[in-house]
């Protein structure tokens, strides 16, 4: 199980990569038409797309790698009990909220999707295609929050806060600023 929730978190990663390269393409493809006067269309409403896919795609493998912002200032403070239960608390917290994100981001894909909803720029794209990253991504960051609650309800040291006390103990400091 663990092989494949690592696999998934590192294919989320992928993904965000290759939307974040694919805004590079589109945004290379505009400069060299420019040259010819000519246009790439939609360029912008698919760079714009590709943003929010790499930003959801992203998250999984962010907060897995404790990347994301995390303010310790209190839980810090706390000792190995209770902080084991903050822990708990908090992930469970940001369990439902994201649930919740999930649920309304697949909503609004399926009503795109029913209503045929297409953009209003010179290329019109099928919403409910580039909407999806949003509930595939907070799906995956809701695996993965689930995940760490799991291990913390085990016991177990969160992902999160092994990574920045591995980062610290090389002398990184980068993600602290």
């Amino acid at each position: 199980m663990r092989r494949a929730l690592d696999a998934l978190y590192a294919a989320s990663a992928g993904l965000a990569a290759l939307s974040l390269f694919s805004i590079f393409v589109v945004m290379m493809a505009q400069v060299a038409l420019r040259e010819t006067n000519r246009q790439l269309p939609g360029a912008d409403d698919l760079s714009a797309y590709l943003c929010v896919a790499t930003t959801f795609f992203a998250l999984g493998a962010t907060f897995k790698r404790g990347e994301l912002i995390r303010v310790g200032m209190g839980i810090n403070r706390l000792g190995p009990a209770a902080r084991r239960y903050m822990e708990l608390a908090v992930l469970a917290l940001a369990a439902l909220m994201i649930a919740y994100i999930v649920f309304w981001t697949a909503q609004d894909v399926m009503f795109s999707w029913e209503i045929e909803e297409v953009a209003q720029g010179t290329v019109p794209f099928h919403l409910w295609i580039p909407k999806l990253a949003m509930p595939l991504g907070s799906g995956i960051l809701l695996i993965a929050v689930v995940d760490e609650l799991v291990a913390v309800a085990r016991g177990a040291i969160p992902s999160y806060v092994r990574a920045a006390e591995e980062r610290a103990a090389a002398g990184d400091f980068s993600a602290e600023v």
